[in-house]
């Protein structure tokens, strides 16, 4: 176990169900405390609320805890279940949502997967049709939240592990639901596998190393897609035209790592492609967008981003006044405005006058500088290249009927005068350009 752990690991949060493989990685984890006595350990169980037997495991959680000497933590979950999803894979994201909730700086989970998670891991992921990525089963160690996610166990046969547990008379619970068949994974393991290792008895550990393959040729994957980033970074965007350049399969490569990076689980391969065809094909003057769960992504001057799936839009109208101390909440995600002192600023005479916060409506016009010509908002947007979806969450500033600023971007003039004044201020502003 010891050699499972990342450099500078803070502490151990042993995440136990109630069943033998958990509770025999607590037993371990306890005798690694007596050699580490500076690492501390505890132990967390996640309480799904999903069956009857939800007592019974938390009573066994807390006797073992007890009779080990470690501090538990029982935290409640909820499990949302959208439409469509299995509740194996609801209640595993909500798990580890509540567990990476847990974690302090450089704290390690352990969790008990085995050889024979990861073998049923890239069996699952492949009847799935999954990518490379897939196919590499579970890191023995990845970041997690604030910490680390560690499976110290995972090329260990369950056999040993469960033999471990029996040697040090650990007692523990067994979840009726890892005898239902509607599970795949209980499927897998109780009607397939064991056929399986009557044909090949090794694949329990030859599927673990083909998933250890896997993930090296994913490690390879990824940094050559890193190096194509370097090159197609333009901001927080992709160069589209670079991405042109690139084969299809060097293409598909880089935006996935892109999306990860930006914290955004990659579409289908099938969502992928046709996004891919979208951006890639469509008129120049077009602002192809494409839509996968809360995310999509959008091409506008040749550029590539990644944004929520809803357009950002300025709720309102909002009241101020001029020269307020107060910075103005324009709300989530969105930052606040605030007045400053400048010379050329809206005219200081009008200092206290109320104005109406709000956004777009169409068809506004402004006149940003002495000698200019009066234009719509649209069309300042669009020579000054503001990105189409985030228009709509400009703060436009009105006295009355009349529109003096578009957030910090442009001042009406005829409203201005060249001593000192007030502009206002965009403090936190999402990314507009």
């Amino acid at each position: 176990m010891k050699a499972c752990l990342p450099a500078g690991a803070t502490g151990l949060a042993v995440a136990i169900s109630g069943g033998a493989d958990s509770f025999a990685l607590l037993a371990a984890a306890v005798l690694l405390r007596e050699e580490r006595p500076a690492l501390p350990l505890r132990a967390v169980h996640i309480d799904h609320g999903l069956q009857p037997a939800a007592a019974s495991f938390r009573q066994a959680c807390t006797e073992l805890c007890e009779q080990l000497r470690v501090p538990l933590s029982v935290i409640a979950v909820e499990v949302p279940l959208a439409a469509g999803e299995s509740l194996e894979a609801a209640a595993r994201d909500a798990r580890y949502a509540a567990l990476r909730a847990q974690l302090a700086p450089g704290e390690c989970l352990l969790t008990a997967h085995h050889a024979l998670d990861q073998a049923e891991t890239l069996l699952l992921q492949a009847l799935r049709g999954a990518g490379q990525r897939g196919l590499s089963g579970m890191p023995a160690c990845r970041e997690f939240g604030a910490g680390w996610h560690v499976r110290p166990f995972l090329a260990l046969p369950r056999a040993q592990l469960l033999a471990f547990g029996a040697a040090l008379r650990v007692q523990h619970r067994d979840d009726p639901m890892n005898a239902d068949l509607s599970f795949d994974r209980v499927y897998l393991r109780r009607e397939l596998w064991p056929r399986i290792e009557r044909r090949w008895p090794g694949a329990m550990m030859a599927l673990s190393r083909a998933a250890r393959h896997a993930a090296e040729a994913q490690d390879l994957l990824e940094e050559a897609a890193s190096h194509d980033l370097e090159r197609l970074r333009d901001g927080e965007a992709l160069s589209v035209t670079a991405l042109r350049v690139l084969s299809p399969p060097r293409r598909f490569n880089a935006v996935r790592l892109w999306l990860r990076e930006c914290g955004v689980e990659p579409p289908s391969t099938a969502r992928l492609n046709e996004a891919m065809r979208q951006v890639l094909e469509a008129k120049a003057d077009a602002k192809p967008a494409i839509h996968w769960g809360h995310h999509a992504m959008r091409r506008y001057r040749q550029r590539l981003f990644v944004t929520p799936a809803a357009c950002a839009r300025l709720q309102g109208p909002l009241a101020w006044r001029i020269g307020c101390d107060a910075p103005l909440a324009l709300g989530e995600g969105l930052g606040s405005l605030a007045w400053v002192r400048h010379k050329g600023g809206i005219d200081a005479r009008h200092e206290g006058m109320s104005v109406s916060v709000r956004g777009r409506g169409g068809g506004e016009t402004l006149k940003a500088a002495a000698g200019a010509k009066t234009h719509t908002v649209q069309h300042l947007c669009q020579e000054h290249g503001v990105l189409p979806w985030m228009r709509d969450a400009l703060p436009l500033l009105f006295a009355g009927d009349a529109l003096i600023a578009v957030a910090d971007l442009w001042l009406e003039t005829r409203w201005c005068d060249d001593a000192i004044g007030f502009v206002p201020t965009w403090i936190g502003a999402p990314n507009i350009a």
